[in-house]
């Protein structure tokens, strides 16, 4: 008989003895040879882990971790079912917890608990492998929830460990008091500044500094602060006068000014961008108050300048990259550059304090935003701080006291401490190789790079030469042209650590994307990478972060609020059958595995388009034969499935919809139908699928243009040639009344999609002649077309006509349709192979 369950506490006992006998420093020379082992040495990443919760590597005791804290996945006996989380959610960042320690971009951990609490129980294993700063595990602790997290960044890891694992918050806030008295005595003599009576000191808070300036007519020099702030109104003039000529000019009108030092730290002379400190902000005890920079201040920055650094500090080059070396130009080459003296200093003193200790997730936080040159001076309208998401020195900046900062960080991870957890492990290495078992993860909630959205190993490399491990960007996911990594590769890796993801995952069970991009190219990769590594996609919603980012609210054409996908893994027996008959006569069961994976409500997926296109795909990517076109796949699901309010239903859901119904109204379906589709109309396939939800009732042309000239006009991500909407109409509806309407009987389905096919064969086999005869690139095409042309072509067999059109289509085309670049992806294998 088997024995008694352990306890939590005997689990962890176990877990933690059978690490012991494995020491990391031992297992470091195999674990090189994995993927994303960062840039480090031994001893720095052994300095940094916290064995066996964190290292800073991949972590080897893993599988451990599952074998204490998993359950075992048995096919015979597993019962799990559970359908999307379906409501949209709306938590904002602004609680101490999120803000604790900043990020280029975080999904709140409020945020997370509902998709958790939806799809796993106590004690299931939650798995993240782009963790950032950890909120998965933070959400997943609070629900007594086991956690792996993983992340290629040192940084990202080290901050998340920091978050997730247990402290002591009496021994960490004793460790706080001595360390900042230490720091208060080495260095507090660097923040103080006469008060404009000359007879006492202040506190400093922060010295604004600005960008000296070239005026364009006199090419003399000028303040730029002195000249463009408008103290009275705390704003920045576009245009003002020259102080020697009284010309009108502006700041991008003006030549910046460069100063040529000796660097003793390079032992080289360095050319770099003149700025002047022109106001400080300091305390005589609460009392705060501005003046102008004096005598006095000018000779203790000139005693600071003079004064060697008596600790260590990182100066490496800043790495090759677009954004990491914008400020090459303004002579900002190393990292030490971006310190004034005085703050390199005191970071500098901080490290030596806190290495080794908690209390170095403090210094950590404080290290690279605030205290930097990034730090914009914002006027007293609100507090200063750098640009999110970017390395953006500007021309007014404010140099923040990094003893103040400490301070206040200190007590914001005092209240994040209070969250004791010690079942989450954290892992730093790449999602293309996770070291760990197969069907062990319970469920999956991720929040991947953006594409070219964010240059995360570029914005990170300063945060991580303090640490002294650095990130190892051969798999580094993103679109960056220095890395050499475009959309392709950008979509192999996506896919790459998503077949990792859906390995590990347990069958049935789930997978949820928060994606923010608003390319429709990046967008449909994400979806090509879930779909090529096994996944189907089940629902789509909206996360609201409350608060854009940067680049969110100021990008052309950015989406405001992120996406959310669920996907799930298919169950065993289902994929194991596919593959057993290649898909022959499956189309039925394939129907049947994903409606009951849907939510009872209505459902974009619920379409007969949707279904279409998910079978489709699903048959294409696994190389199975295409034996029905359109209008047989419909007639299959009128004679299995049962179609209510333009949505298709297992038999056994008829019952459990209209209760829904009953209970929600009409009005309910039409609000679900209005928002689901406004969200995804990007081609012609969506913009059918908004029409026929629009069309729930007969509707004038008039009505319906105007509707549609809003929903087009309102869409970010349309890439595709879609015909006019009464062409649309005339198509695919019934016109009766004066009004356009549903089909509703299956002679009037029969004849509109016999039209419907008659036309798109005619405009495929235009392409196809454009393209035998073209010598040009074809940019403009209705990629409908093309993706029925492509279907009837591989049921045919005619994988050189796929190749042909393929080879003479833009290459946008191709990156921003899925189901196209599925037929290009399988007509060339096919070709190789000589079929």
């Amino acid at each position: 008989m088997p024995g008694p369950e352990l306890t939590e506490e005997q689990k962890r006992q176990q877990f933690e003895a059978a690490c012991e006998a494995k020491p990391l420093k031992d297992q470091l020379p195999s674990l090189r040879a994995i993927e994303g082992f960062p840039i480090g040495k031994d001893e720095d990443i052994l300095a940094l882990s916290e064995t066996p919760y964190y290292t800073a590597c991949p972590n080897p005791y893993i599988n451990d971790f599952i074998e204490a804290f998993g359950k075992s996945y048995d096919p015979a006996t597993d019962d799990y079912e559970q359908t999307p989380f379906v409501s949209d959610i709306h938590e904002g960042k602004n609680e101490p917890i999120y803000n604790a320690h900043s990020y280029h971009t975080k999904v709140p951990y409020k945020a997370i608990i509902p998709f958790i609490e939806h799809y796993t129980q106590k004690g299931d294993l939650i798995f993240d492998g782009f963790c950032g700063t950890g909120m998965t595990g933070v959400a997943a602790g609070i629900l007594k929830r086991k956690a792996i997290l993983g992340d290629l960044s040192p940084a990202a890891t080290y901050i998340a460990s920091a978050y997730c694992l247990t402290h002591d918050l009496n021994e960490f806030s004793k460790l706080a008091t001595d360390v900042l008295h230490k720091i208060e005595k080495e260095c507090g003599w660097l923040y103080e500044t006469n008060h404009i009576d000359g007879k006492t000191k202040g506190r400093i808070n922060y010295i604004v500094w600005s960008d000296a300036l070239l005026c364009p007519y006199c090419k003399n020099e000028y303040i730029f602060y002195d000249v463009a702030v408008d103290e009275e109104e705390s704003k920045v003039l576009d245009d003002f006068p020259c102080p020697h000529c009284n010309s009108t000019i502006s700041k991008k009108s003006s030549e910046k000014v460069f100063i040529t030092f000796y660097d003793e730290i390079l032992s080289r002379d360095v050319t770099q961008i003149k700025q002047i400190p022109v106001r400080i902000n300091y305390n005589i005890e609460r009392k705060r108050y501005t003046k102008k920079i004096d005598t006095n201040d000018l000779q203790l920055i000139e005693k600071i300048n003079r004064t060697p650094i008596p600790f260590w500090f990182p100066h490496d080059r800043m790495p090759e990259g677009d954004e990491s070396r914008r400020n090459d130009k303004i002579g900002l080459t190393n990292v030490h550059h971006f310190y004034t003296k005085r703050n390199l200093w005191v970071l500098a003193c901080m490290a030596e304090y806190t290495r080794g200790t908690s209390l170095f997730i403090v210094f950590q936080s404080v290290n690279f935003g605030l205290p930097s040159k990034f730090t914009r001076y914002n006027l007293g309208n609100r507090g200063n701080g750098p640009v999110s998401g970017t390395l953006y020195v500007p021309s007014l900046t404010a140099e923040n006291n990094c003893i103040q900062l400490l301070k206040g960080k200190i007590d914001d991870f005092k209240k994040v401490l209070t969250l004791r957890n010690h079942d989450t492990l954290v892992s730093c290495g790449s999602t293309t190789e996770l070291q760990i078992l197969s069907n062990s993860i319970d469920y999956i909630f991720t929040d991947p790079p953006f594409g070219s959205n964010l240059m995360y190993s570029e914005l990170n490399f300063i945060w991580e030469t303090w640490l002294k491990v650095i990130t190892n960007i051969s798999d580094e996911a993103l679109i960056n042209k220095v890395q050499r990594k475009e959309l392709v590769e950008y979509r192999e890796l996506m896919t790459s650590c998503f077949k990792e993801m859906n390995r590990i995952l347990k069958p049935n069970r789930w997978i949820t994307v928060e994606f923010h991009n608003s390319k429709a190219s990046v967008w449909n990769s994400i979806q090509d990478s879930l779909t090529k590594s096994g996944f189907i996609i089940a629902q789509v919603s909206v996360l609201d972060k409350k608060q854009g980012s940067f680049k969110q609210v100021t990008s052309a054409g950015a989406v405001k609020n992120d996406l959310v996908i669920n996907a799930y893994k298919p169950r065993q027996q289902f994929e194991e059958r596919f593959l057993k008959r290649a898909g022959l006569d499956l189309e039925k069961d394939f129907v049947y595995e994903h409606l009951s994976h849907l939510p009872i409500e209505p459902n974009i997926e619920r379409t007969e388009q949707m279904l279409f296109s998910k079978m489709l795909a699903h048959y294409i990517q696994h190389g199975y034969e295409i034996r029905l076109n359109a209008r047989q796949f419909y007639n299959l699901l009128r004679d299995h499935f049962k179609l209510i309010d333009g949505y298709w239903f297992l038999d056994n859901e008829i019952t459990k919809y209209e209760e829904w119904k009953k209970a929600n109204g009409l009005q309910a379906i039409d609000a679900i139908a209005k928002g689901q589709q406004t969200l995804f109309v990007t081609d012609e396939r969506s913009f059918l699928i908004w029409l026929y939800n629009y069309l729930s009732s007969p509707k004038t042309y008039s009505d319906i243009f105007t509707a549609s000239r809003n929903i087009l006009s309102s869409s970010s991500m349309i890439e595709d040639q879609i015909p006019e909407p009464k062409q649309l109409l005339e198509t695919n509806f019934i016109y009766e009344d004066g009004k356009y309407r549903r089909p509703t009987t299956d002679t009037e389905r029969e004849g509109i999609e016999f039209r419907r096919e008659k036309e798109l064969q005619k405009s495929f086999e235009k392409i196809l002649e454009l393209a035998l005869t073209g010598t040009k690139k074809i940019k403009d095409v209705r990629k409908e077309a093309v993706a029925y042309g492509f279907t009837k072509a591989y049921q045919e067999k005619r994988f050189t006509d796929i190749i042909t059109v393929a080879k003479k289509l833009d290459k946008e085309i191709l990156e921003t349709n899925s189901e196209i670049n599925d037929f290009v992806d399988i007509a060339q294998l096919k070709v190789g192979e000589g079929i």
